[in-house]
């Protein structure tokens, strides 16, 4: 199994930035497309973007251009930078990751999770 955990979340003013984390253990990391995902209440998890065990790269088109998926091998980090915020960003980021990916901007392609970062822009 695989095991996440999010960190990096927080409150920062429209046009701001963060970098979110997600720092990852467990059997056969390497091998697991990662992605992030946001959800609000009483909304579906959406995807964010994802990025395979060759590198590729899908961004959800609200944040193409402003957001940047990066995973460090050798560390065993997913990084989510997130430049030029706006309100609508707002949300809970949650870190996922599996193996056998069919849509990588399909939450229900996912079966690990890591608990969620909250992202507040005000």
């Amino acid at each position: 199994d695989v095991q996440l955990v999010e960190s990096g979340g927080g409150s920062v003013q429209a046009g701001g930035s963060l970098r979110l984390s997600c720092v990852t253990s467990g059997y056969g990391y390497s091998e697991y497309c990662m992605a992030w995902f946001r959800q609000t209440p009483g909304k579906e998890r959406e995807g964010v973007a994802s990025i395979n065990t060759d590198g590729t790269t899908t961004y959800a088109d609200s944040v193409k251009g402003r957001f940047t998926i990066s995973r460090d091998g050798a560390k065993n980090i997913i990084a989510l930078q997130m430049d030029s915020l706006k309100p609508e960003d707002t949300a809970m980021y949650y870190c996922a990751a599996d193996r056998w990916i069919v849509d990588p901007m399909s939450a229900r392609d996912f079966a690990y999770w890591g608990q969620g970062t909250q992202v507040t822009v005000s």
